[in-house]
């Protein structure tokens, strides 16, 4: 996981303010924003792409859905905004490290 910009953001070895952070996930800002809203939820366990994710991890891609609610709640633009997984780089995914774009 620490190879990816994402696990050296978790792991503290490059510095970022978190919005949001729990012990399965954390929010960030994102540094190339799409909309005036544009936030990561980043998950603390690396999984590259969605489709890497396994039947263990049902729980953990269920909390990243609630906690993008609270992190849109927080921000508040939770009455409208779009939530994105980009799965491989065809599809834009740049980090290989499982995360949401809320916009």
């Amino acid at each position: 996981m620490s190879d990816t910009i994402f696990g050296k953001i978790i792991s503290g070895e490059i510095p970022s303010e978190f919005i949001y952070e729990d012990e399965h996930c954390v929010a960030i800002n994102d540094i190339n924003p799409q909309a005036p809203v544009h936030v990561l939820v980043i998950p603390r366990r690396g999984i590259p792409r969605l489709v890497d994710a396994e039947a263990d991890d049902q729980a953990l891609l269920g909390h990243l859905m609630l906690a993008a609610g609270k992190v849109a709640e927080r921000l508040g633009v939770d009455d409208a905004f779009r939530l994105i997984v980009n799965n491989g780089a065809g599809a834009g995914q740049t980090v290989f490290h499982l995360h949401l774009h809320i916009l």
